[in-house]
């Protein structure tokens, strides 16, 4: 077994403040920086958690130091004091950044909004961990397409998947950004069918037959799911029920509870201490759950801004094998973050 693995975060943003956090709680990681372009409140409150910052170049670095924030170099300097960087930059930007952990001879893991190509893998813990052992680098699929290969994946390892067909409800930014960004009193249909998760989730796992369709909504809490599946066989509702709780990281709520939409379940994370009132697990409805024959049909919540941050921190061993085996990782990972199996409550 390895000793500590030193990991730096590039880009300290939605994500990127996350991942952080959470390499921090890891028995075998250390946080070697995280690094940023900006120089506002978002970085000083990383400097505030003593968490070492560093900026993305010289002109950075001078405007985090007018803000007082104390910087301990670049991020070439931050390349210099680490063996993996996860960049959680905005899309596109990750994959202009690789060159510079290729010449740094770094493992580096990118998130979903980059392209399958940018990596030539994308990862999902719970399905195709041990393809990743060893990698120089990864791509950790998006929030949707993470919830995707997690509950279909549960299916087909119960042998109970076919065919699935889903309807995704997207929210239209990210909570902090609600004010820039955004839509107000409308629906927006992805122009096309599939939407692109579909593919994505076949990028981790080309066997599944699964198709999407998506509509941004004006909303900011979280994505919400709608499946049809078509299954192997006829099953009852308990036995599609056992299926789904095999997977760690899918938690069920209930109608029952009060827990009828995304802003109850928001605040039931907030109830239970959950940092920023985050939900790693998916959220599936037990009590909404439906079996007609060989026909399922379920829906659940998916936090936009949490679910991948378990999947980064195995991909973080898988690729610098710090653990061999894809459940003792998991299993790390849900103890350290407290991700609840079973029922939330």
């Amino acid at each position: 077994m390895k000793d500590k693995v030193k990991i730096a975060v590039n880009g300290y943003g939605v994500i990127g403040k996350r991942v952080a956090d959470a390499v921090r709680l890891q028995g075998d990681m250390e946080l070697s920086g995280i690094c940023d372009v900006v120089s506002d409140w978002r970085v000083k409150v990383a400097a505030h958690k003593r968490y070492p910052v560093f900026a993305f170049d010289s002109a950075s670095q001078e405007q985090m130091a007018k803000a007082g924030i104390q910087v301990q170099g670049t991020l070439t300097d931050l390349l210099k004091s680490c063996e993996l960087v996860v960049d959680c930059t905005p899309k596109k930007i990750a994959a202009q950044n690789i060159e510079k952990y290729q010449e740094a001879r770094l493992k580096f893991i990118v998130q979903g909004g980059e392209k399958h190509e940018t990596t030539g893998h994308s990862f999902s813990a719970e399905n195709n961990y041990d393809t990743a052992l060893g990698r120089e680098s990864t791509r950790v699929v998006s929030c949707n397409t993470t919830s995707i290969i997690r509950t279909l994946t549960a299916l087909k390892k119960a042998g109970l998947l076919k065919r699935a067909r889903g309807t995704l409800l997207r929210r239209a930014t990210d909570p902090w950004e609600s004010h820039l960004n955004g839509i107000i009193n409308t629906l927006v249909p992805e122009p096309e069918i599939p939407s692109h998760q579909g593919p994505d989730a076949q990028s981790v796992d080309p066997e599944l037959d699964v198709i999407t369709a998506a509509v941004k909504v004006p909303e900011t809490l979280s994505h919400l799911h709608y499946w049809n599946v078509q299954l192997t066989r006829e099953a009852s509702k308990e036995e599609v029920l056992q299926a789904f709780s095999n997977s760690s990281r899918i938690a069920m709520i209930s109608y029952g509870d009060g827990l009828s939409a995304n802003n109850t379940v928001k605040e039931l994370m907030l109830s239970l201490n959950r940092p920023y009132g985050d939900m790693y697990e998916v959220a599936l409805w037990q009590d909404m759950l439906k079996v007609v024959g060989s026909e399922l049909f379920f829906a659940y919540l998916v936090d936009n801004q949490a679910i991948v941050i378990p999947e980064t921190i195995d991909a973080i061993r898988a690729l610098t094998r710090l653990e061999e085996n894809a459940q003792a990782s998991i299993q790390k990972t849900n103890a350290a973050l407290g991700i609840r199996q079973g029922a939330f409550i």
